[in-house]
Formats: structure tokens, C-alpha cells, sequence
């Protein structure tokens, strides 16, 4: 192999690992912030198993929307405090002000970062995307708890206050909701 072919061969490579890296940093990120809890990632569990402390500690509720979400969303309740351990529900509530159907979902996080590993949710409305009917509002729950192990963490059994909160973006309809939207808004243009 003469040297000009080797140099093309070596910056293919290059080419082809870097493609690959990037491929995959997505995916791989979002795996290492699930396992590690880094970044205020919760963990999900089904809540068995728990043995709450005596120790409470503070849970404070946070949500906005995407700037082109037409939603509001807020939560009900602003914080509560808990048993370390112990099973919350919390609900925030949304609302399509629009005359249009619109679905959306949510991302979440929870700071400070250190409790973001002992965070964990059993159910949350984020899981799964939201569609609201024109004018509708409707109250989604979030079931959690704080793993008892944040007492025994080198950072984060200083933590007292966690903050859960969560943006909601607009997404593309579901098929049938689409379908649904679209006979709606065809029985208004043949009623004028």
C-alpha cells in the first residue's frame, strides 16, 4: 500500500469512528445519566420495598412550557415535605387555551444534581404523551419517592430541599388524535 493510500484509508477511519461517536453519544449519555443519576436524572421504580426514615425532607414543584407551547401548566400544590422514603403524589395541572387539539410532553429534572439518583419516580404523567381537547385542563399525577440511601451519600445527605420540575413541548399529534382533530375541523367548514 503506497503512503497517499494509507493516508486516505487512515482519515476514512477517523471519518467513520468520529460518525460512529457521535452516533452514538446521544443514547449512551442518556444511558450513563439514568445509571448514574448525573445531570438530576430520577431513577423509576415500582415502589415496593421501602422502609421509610424519621428524616423528611422537602419537595418543591417547578413547571414552565416551550416558548412555542401554547399550553399553561403549573403544579397544584407548590412543595410538601415527606419521610425520606415515604410515597408522595403530587399533581400539576394543564391547560389547552386553544381552539385546536394539541399534544405535548414533558421533560423533567431535579436539582440540586446530587439527589438526582435518589429521586425515583413509581408513576408520572411525563411517561407518556399528553393530548388536550380545545379549552381542556386536566390534572396529572407524579408518584415518587426519595430513596432512603441519600443519608448515606457522600454529597447529596446534605441536601434538604429537592426541586422536581418540568417543560412541557409541544409534539405532533398521534395518529388517531389527528385524524379525530382533523373530521372536527371539517364539520366546522361544513356548518358555515
Amino acid at each position: 500500500m503506497d503512503r497517499k493510500t494509507k493516508t486516505v484509508a487512515q482519515t476514512a477511519g477517523v471519518v467513520v469512528l468520529m460518525g460512529s461517536l457521535a452516533w452514538a453519544s446521544v443514547p449512551l449519555y442518556d444511558l450513563f445519566c439514568r445509571v448514574t443519576g448525573f445531570g438530576g436524572v430520577t431513577q423509576v421504580s415500582d415502589g415496593t420495598g421501602v422502609e421509610p426514615l424519621d428524616q423528611t425532607i422537602k419537595i418543591r414543584f417547578d413547571a414552565s412550557v416551550d416558548r412555542d407551547m401554547p399550553w399553561s401548566f403549573k403544579p397544584v400544590q407548590r412543595e410538601m415535605e415527606l419521610k425520606i422514603g415515604e410515597t408522595g403524589l403530587a399533581f400539576y395541572e394543564a391547560h389547552n387555551p386553544t381552539d385546536r387539539v394539541v399534544a405535548g410532553t414533558a421533560s423533567y429534572n431535579v436539582t440540586p444534581y446530587d439527589a438526582g439518583g435518589f429521586f425515583t419516580k413509581i408513576d408520572c404523567f411525563c411517561f407518556t404523551e399528553q393530548v388536550l381537547q380545545p379549552g381542556e385542563t386536566v390534572e396529572m399525577p407524579v408518584t415518587f419517592y426519595v430513596d432512603p440511601e441519600i443519608v448515606s451519600d457522600r454529597d447529596a445527605k446534605y441536601v434538604h430541599t429537592i426541586t422536581l420540575g418540568y417543560t412541557f413541548y409541544e409534539t405532533d399529534l398521534p395518529a388517531a388524535a389527528a385524524q379525530q382533530a382533523a373530521l372536527a375541523d371539517d364539520g366546522k367548514t361544513d356548518l358555515n
